[in-house]
């Protein structure tokens, strides 16, 4: 759908089959790539601006030589597709938060459930000997457990066991990154086609009066930069925190606890977990939520 809608768009020129093989250089700034196709005939497409939209493992970004920092991924991922009888809870997904470990089930097109289970690095040995048992297994063993064992199969186990979160640095002279291309963090968390539609989207904006001929490129690649990281950097930093396999602390049970009874606390940690509201203007009005509901929850307990 998102490639029929660019193809459609004015100016837009639909090239598969092509690779890009090696970025061109204006002194210092990137100034296009060169592409070759399926028969190996090369291509000089040349750009004020090149983007790098190729994900986690960004090829543009490793030949501009743009900075990035690893950050490791305390567990791995197993998921597969499933046919059987539907969730409860269908057409809404689910997860369990199990402290450390999760799983999770999200209904699909076709009356499919894809089934996933992530779960600390010790645990790989079993998953590697039998994917499919270990995740039935970890997935059917939750309370309230989706009927996973009911269901069959229908496509491959997919297992992912190196999952290092990845920061760069979204722009360089010429070329600016876009999502997972430029940040790329625990996909527990589910950002990264949502993170690579508002950056796409924050890039176009910033440098739209650049290409207009209105002032320097770099200005707008900077303002992009700066609002790459105001909207992206908290969000992130929680997420790298928890992608390292620890377990919840104090604050994140009472907020989930607290989350399960109170609707309007449950409707503030909704609007944060799908990155609505940044992590700053989530903090104080989550925190008046949690000590309202507790202090009526023991007001109303009564004395002992």
């Amino acid at each position: 759908m998102l490639r029929e809608a660019a193809a459609a768009a004015p100016g837009v020129e639909l090239m598969l089959g092509q690779g890009a093989e090696r970025l061109l250089r204006d002194g210092d700034a990137v100034a296009g790539v060169v592409v070759r196709d399926r028969d190996g005939e090369e291509r000089e497409i040349r750009a004020r601006l090149t983007v790098g939209a190729d994900g986690r493992d960004s090829h543009v970004a490793a030949m501009a030589a743009v900075k990035e920092k690893t950050l490791p991924h305390g567990r791995i991922a197993y998921g597969a597709y499933f046919e059987g009888p539907k969730p409860r809870f269908a057409p809404d997904g689910a997860v369990w938060f199990l402290n450390p470990d999760f799983a999770a089930a999200f209904p699909t097109d076709g009356d499919q459930v894809f089934y996933i289970a992530m779960v600390a690095k010790d645990r790989a040995p079993e998953f590697k000997e039998n994917g499919e048992r270990a995740l039935v297994d970890h997935v059917a063993g939750i309370a309230e457990a989706p009927p996973i064992r009911e269901s069959r199969r229908v496509g491959p186990v997919i297992g992912k066991v190196e999952m290092p979160n990845r920061v760069r640095g979204p722009i360089a002279p010429g070329l600016a990154l876009i999502g997972d291309a430029a940040l790329a963090t625990d996909p527990l968390f589910g950002v990264g086609c949502g993170w690579a539609f508002q950056s796409g989207e924050w890039l176009a904006d910033s440098v739209s009066p650049a290409l207009r001929g209105l002032e320097p490129l770099e200005n707008g690649l900077r303002r992009y930069r700066k609002r790459h990281r105001r909207q992206l950097g908290m969000h992130a930093f929680l997420i790298h925190d928890s992608a390292t396999g620890r377990k919840l602390n104090p604050t994140e049970r009472l907020m989930m606890s607290t989350a399960a009874r109170d609707p309007e606390t449950a409707a503030l940690f909704e609007a944060f977990g799908t990155r609505r509201i940044t992590p700053r203007q989530m903090l104080a009005p989550i925190a008046r939520r949690i000590a309202a509901a507790n202090f009526r929850r023991l007001v109303g307990a009564g004395p002992r």
